[in-house]
């Protein structure tokens, strides 16, 4: 499906100030939660609690930015909101709980017949005739709202709030819902060929920040949104470096999830099946996101399947995806050595540089020394090595640099790294 070259940009110049530490294991709802990949709140009756709050979120310069957020009612603040899972075709339930201190709802888009407190969800007007919200609210300080609705298409969706929406959606009023087809919880559609790997599902929620504007908030001041301009870009709420901690890193309380991607080559026998990747737009402009070296396939495009009347397959491969705002797109990705490099019988035609010819700073400790998945070569005694046994490892960034930034510097922003592990992984290496 892919053709890799080598390239050394996926060393991570972006992590020369990054280290990855271990793993941290939590439990969100009933089931035990992974250090990477998808985190997923479930219920057996797909009844859900959130609250509507506001709490404060860190950025790799050192900043701190207030937020509002919906959370786990349980939990309390997060960013961005929980990843609600559910199966298609049964009822869900959202109550919300307003903490904040005006009004504030959800809308689904993609879902049909939304019901508010038993009502049909619909745009609200005051005595004026002026729209004051898209769907019934929460008032503010205590006030509460039930949503319900059946299960749409599977696929991946947007929540968000439907309340004041140019500035609410900024402060983070946003979270994915995960609908899986019913009995195929490993597929993305009903199609069996979107099925993908067990453990291999990743969401990618992009989203962007103006400081401004949240400080604003925070001391209760005017806003300008006319004038607003981002400048920290996040995927699931988080900026590159920290886009590659663990899930649920103690020093990112209020930012549980990660977007580390980690994988093995396909192989027919032992790993057939690719690894699948959500992403979703949040944000105001489009995220053109791609990972270095690696096509993707789309299968779904809002909540449905590609293909035609009677079926036929209609997704494609792409390079750079165009997330346009309040889109999702949900791929499937796996790594193929299509040119089975060895390196006696097939080598890389490149020679690569002699070490006294070669910088030897922060990339190089996520390089192998080799050009071959699996072999590690030798390097200098006082290099520190963050490769483990001979793995890839290849950047996935926005495409757009401004998006690739924290506050203007690079590497950063809307930034993360896809893992490529040898296909007899890395234990005991």
């Amino acid at each position: 499906m892919k053709r890799l070259s080598i390239q050394r940009l996926l060393s991570l110049a972006a992590a020369a100030v990054l280290v990855i530490t271990p793993a941290v294991v939590w439990t969100q709802s009933s089931a035990a939660a992974m250090s990477e990949g998808l985190l997923c709140d479930t219920d057996p009756n797909q009844t859900f609690s959130l609250t509507a709050s506001d709490g404060y979120v860190s950025t790799p310069d050192g900043n701190s930015i207030y937020m509002w957020s919906y959370g786990n009612s349980k939990r309390g603040f997060q960013s961005p909101g929980p990843t609600l899972c559910v199966e298609s075709g049964r009822p869900v339930t959202v109550v919300l709980h307003n903490k904040l201190p005006e009004a504030t709802s959800i809308v689904f888009p993609g879902q049909q017949s939304v019901k508010a407190n038993g009502n049909p969800a619909q745009p609200q007007f005051d005595s004026g005739g002026s729209l004051t919200s898209l769907v019934q609210s929460a008032a503010a300080t205590d006030g509460s709202v039930t949503y319900t609705f059946t299960a749409g298409s599977p696929g991946t969706y947007l929540y968000v709030t439907g309340t004041d929406v140019g500035k609410q959606q900024q402060m983070g009023l946003y979270g994915a819902l995960v609908v899986r087809p019913a009995g195929h919880a490993n597929q993305v559609n009903d199609r069996a060929d979107s099925a993908f790997a067990n453990g291999k599902e990743y969401v990618y929620l992009l989203s962007e920040i103006d400081p401004d504007v949240h400080l604003a908030v925070e001391r209760n001041q005017p806003i300008d949104l006319n004038g607003s301009k981002s400048r920290y870009f996040l995927i699931n709420g988080r900026s590159m470096p920290d886009t590659l901690a663990p899930n649920n890193a103690p020093w990112l309380p209020g930012q549980p999830y990660g977007a580390l991607v980690h994988i093995k080559p396909y192989d027919a026998a032992t790993n057939p099946l690719p690894a699948t990747i959500r992403y979703l737009n949040a944000g105001s402009v489009n995220y053109p996101f791609h990972p270095h070296g690696s096509d993707e396939r789309v299968v779904n495009r809002d909540g449905h399947a590609l293909q035609g009347p009677a079926g036929q397959d209609l997704s494609y491969e792409k390079y750079d995806l165009d997330v346009g705002p309040g889109q999702t797109l949900d791929v499937l990705m796996d790594w193929r050595d299509v040119e089975h490099w060895n390196a006696t019988t097939n080598p890389i035609p490149t020679q690569i540089p002699a070490i006294t010819d070669q910088l030897l700073v922060g990339p190089d400790t996520w390089f192998s020394e080799s050009g071959y998945l699996g072999t590690k070569n030798a390097v200098p005694s006082n290099l520190t090595q963050n490769n483990e046994c001979g793995e890839y490892y290849h950047i996935a960034h926005s495409h757009a640099l401004e998006q690739a930034t924290n506050y203007g510097a690079a590497f950063g922003g809307m930034m993360t790294v896809f893992r490529i592990d040898p296909p007899a992984g890395c234990t005991g290496q």
